[in-house]
């Protein structure tokens, strides 16, 4: 029935939106059809000198002869002959074969390509380049469209500087990137790289290392696993374990940065830093280094290793810090001298000694620990809460609260001066409140021999205790004892000056100088609980009793 208004029936509304919804089903099926086809884009001869179509069992074929030239977008081949199917959209190209791209171009002996897959299988003295860079393989697969470049029998790649080759590779035109695997070879003005597998970005010069390798240069051999190189700014950024070595020191750490230009780079996780002309090897979780300054600062449980033939002495603190001994030198300066107007005077050259420094690679060093050191060798162990060491004088400068042990002797002292020989110790000093103690006998005993003064300087011999001087306000508590071992007593003196001389573990005699006053008591009538001088502080739980210890 029909609105009386309207004139317009049921059926004719339905009618007209069947037909609207058949004219929109049809507008999608064609768009969707234009797509599928706009997709794969045909395969076109442009030209030969002679074409011949042939009929087989697996198709029709064209044979082109002569100055070929085929077309797909923007994709132009060229070659001496091929044979060309419509029905797959396939080339297959022989002799002087070329492939052309915006920005591209591949040669070959000879080329199959797959118009559908845009992909090109090249075969025989093939050469793609990008205009800047060149690589030649005896095969290469190759993507049109992704513009990317595979090779598996061989291939060299080569730009303006650096010249590269391995067993098999890739590389892409639009992005730049390689990556080559199997004997890889860089060889570049600057440095040579050996490595299994790697990356490599022909317009960034980036070298990203994806297995074992080697990168040597005039200064350094850096080898690591992983990791990348920016061969432009000379920085190493290894994110494993990784190692360099220079003419004078060595580097290996869980993670390594290096800027070679400007020297500046830190390490860190089990870093082993070996000085070779210093004879110094640094542990520690991060080290902070400057090769210019050739300065180090070391946290993270540092320990540094003073080494010798025989001996070596380990010392551990909070943070070390390294530095040069500078040089300074005086330098002649010339000073303008402005003529007179009356008189003419010619300019004198005047000397003036300015300071400047020059640090020389095997230029001695110094040395900074702070806060909780500990020193341990077979023959000396301390321990004190700071500690600088010079290679040029050679003494080491134990300062706040310093306490050093050898054999049973403990010496304590507002400042400790270790006087070195390599890594050995030859001399001791201590300027102010000098004290020595030494155990007697066994531990529950309880019996100590000490001695104590403003100075105290003692001498080594193979390592050991040999000699000590004492002075002044000498004073000493000793328990005597015969040629049998047996305690005589205790002997308690006062002087200006003492010698005191080692032998075996401890004590062995005492020579009183100068306005000595002494006592002998005998044991059973001392007073031995409080046979203690003002000084007097028994510290031996305190002492580092193993190299393990240090690094724990």
């Amino acid at each position: 029935m029909a609105h009386p208004s309207s004139g317009i029936t049921i059926q004719s509304l339905l009618l007209k939106i069947t037909f609207s919804l058949a004219l929109l089903c049809l507008f999608i099926t064609a768009s969707h059809a234009q797509k599928k086809t706009d997709s794969t884009t045909k395969v076109e001869i442009l030209g030969a000198g002679s074409l011949l179509h042939l009929v087989t069992d697996t198709g029709e074929i064209d044979k082109l002869v002569d100055t070929v030239r085929i077309k797909q977008g923007e994709t132009l081949m060229y070659c001496d002959s091929a044979y060309f199917s419509l029905a797959k959209n396939m080339v297959e190209a022989f002799g002087n074969v070329r492939v052309l791209q915006p920005g591209s171009e591949a040669q070959s002996d000879y080329m199959r390509y797959l118009g559908n897959q845009k992909t090109a299988y090249m075969r025989g003295n093939v050469m793609l380049t990008d205009g800047r860079s060149n690589l030649w393989s005896e095969d290469l697969t190759y993507n049109t469209s992704t513009k990317l470049g595979v090779y598996t029998q061989g291939g060299t790649l080569q730009d303006s500087t650096t010249t590269l080759s391995s067993n098999a590779g890739t590389y892409n035109t639009k992005t730049k990137d390689a990556r080559f695997t199997g004997e890889v070879i860089v060889i570049d003005p600057q440095y040579e790289i050996v490595s299994d597998d790697m990356g490599y970005n022909t317009e960034t010069k980036i070298v990203v290392f994806y297995g074992p390798s080697v990168v040597t240069s005039d200064s350094s051999v850096l080898r690591t696993t992983c990791g990348r190189y920016d061969t432009k700014q000379e920085a190493a950024y290894f994110t494993c374990r990784s190692s360099i070595l220079t003419k004078e020191q060595y580097l290996e750490a869980d993670t390594i940065n290096h800027n070679r230009k400007t020297g500046i780079g830190f390490a860190k996780g089990n870093v082993i830093a070996i000085d070779t002309t210093q004879h110094t090897t640094l542990y520690c979780g991060r080290s902070d280094f400057n090769e210019k300054k050739k300065t180090t600062l070391a946290t993270i449980k540092p320990v540094l290793k003073q080494v010798s033939d025989k001996d070596s002495i380990y010392i551990r603190a909070d943070t070390f810090f390294s530095f040069p001994v500078l040089k300074k030198k005086d330098t002649i300066k010339q000073q303008p001298v402005v003529k007179n107007k009356k008189k003419s005077k010619q300019p004198v050259a005047k000397v003036t000694p300015t300071d400047t420094t020059e640090i020389d690679d095997k230029a001695p060093r110094s040395f900074i620990g702070y806060h909780h050191v500990l020193i341990f060798s077979d023959s000396m162990q301390g321990k004190c809460d700071s500690i600088s060491y010079s290679q040029a004088d050679s003494i080491m400068r134990m300062m706040y609260n310093p306490i050093v042990w050898s054999r049973k002797s403990q010496i304590t002292g507002d400042t400790i001066l270790l006087y070195m020989d390599s890594s050995k110790i030859r001399k001791i000093y201590v300027p102010n409140n000098a004290f020595m103690v030494s155990q007697s006998g066994p531990d529950k005993a309880r019996l100590y021999d000490q001695v104590q003064g403003k100075t105290m300087t003692g001498f080594f011999k193979d390592g050991q205790m040999d000699y000590m001087i004492v002075k002044p306000d000498a004073q000493t508590i000793y328990y005597g004892k015969d040629d049998n071992g047996a305690y005589l007593g205790v002997n308690e003196a006062t002087g200006t000056r003492m010698r005191i001389f080692f032998r075996d573990e401890g004590l062995y005699k005492i020579l009183y100088e100068q306005d000595v006053k002494t006592k002998m008591t005998p044991l059973d009538k001392a007073d031995l609980p409080n046979m203690k001088l003002s000084r007097f502080k028994w510290l031996n739980d305190q002492r580092p009793t193993s190299l393990q210890q240090l690094f724990d």
